[in-house]
């Protein structure tokens, strides 16, 4: 017997649940995380908690994050079907399959090897051919591909890493948590020209952004 309609239920209660009863109103991020299949970026071992209101581990240290942070971090970046997204921190590829879905096109960065071989292979299997696969330093952003309409980094960063301001386009949006490693606040950036505009959302927290213009080995320890 099929498990699709098990999880096909599971997810619409997530998003009547944990979305709809929140603060996440937007409905193509409500529909992107309708249609995305949580489960198919779990590991086999924690399938059964994929809709779960919570993060998941993945490996390497990292998670899949909790259901709420990924639409309202999607619903921050304020989308338009035409828009180019660059993801710092690709993990599972969940957060880049719903991206997907609003979006025309999706670049992100993942620093392990294993986990962007392992989420190239389940958004393809996805047919999700917007989305993107690059290994690298995310700190340092995706110059390659600038500017973007939008950034979204899905790691806590210590500081607002300098490349990603400079590669966002006029009117781009940032969604980053910046602080401790032990807490951050989830913060949106908006490019003014030279400026930037700086809006404080929420508390939250993520395991920390590695590379240049985040947390180093020595500041790990």
């Amino acid at each position: 017997m099929s498990e699709e309609p098990y999880f096909s239920a599971e997810r619409q209660r997530m998003v009547d649940e944990q979305l709809l009863e929140r603060d996440i109103v937007d409905p193509r991020v409500l529909d992107a995380m309708r249609m995305v299949p949580r489960h198919s970026f779990v590991p086999i071992e924690h399938r059964h908690l994929a809709y779960a209101d919570g993060p998941l581990p993945i490996g390497r240290g990292q998670t899949i994050s909790q259901p709420y942070i990924v639409a309202l971090m999607t619903q921050l970046l304020e989308l338009k079907r035409d828009d180019t997204v660059l993801e710092i921190g690709t993990g599972s590829g969940y957060q880049a399959a719903v991206l997907a879905y609003i979006a025309k096109e999706v670049h992100t960065v993942e620093r392990y090897a294993d986990l962007a071989r392992l989420a190239t292979r389940v958004l393809d299997g996805l047919g999700l051919s917007n989305v993107h696969v690059h290994m690298g330093d995310g700190s340092r952003g995706l110059v390659e591909f600038a500017p973007y309409a939008a950034i979204v980094v899905t790691a806590a960063a210590p500081s607002i890493p300098k490349p990603l301001l400079e590669q966002l386009a006029e009117g781009g949006r940032l969604v980053i948590p910046v602080g401790s490693r032990g807490g951050q606040i989830l913060e949106r950036w908006r490019r003014c020209g030279s400026e930037y505009d700086r809006d404080a959302i929420t508390p939250v927290a993520f395991v920390p952004l590695r590379g240049q213009f985040g947390w180093d080995a020595d500041d790990m320890c």
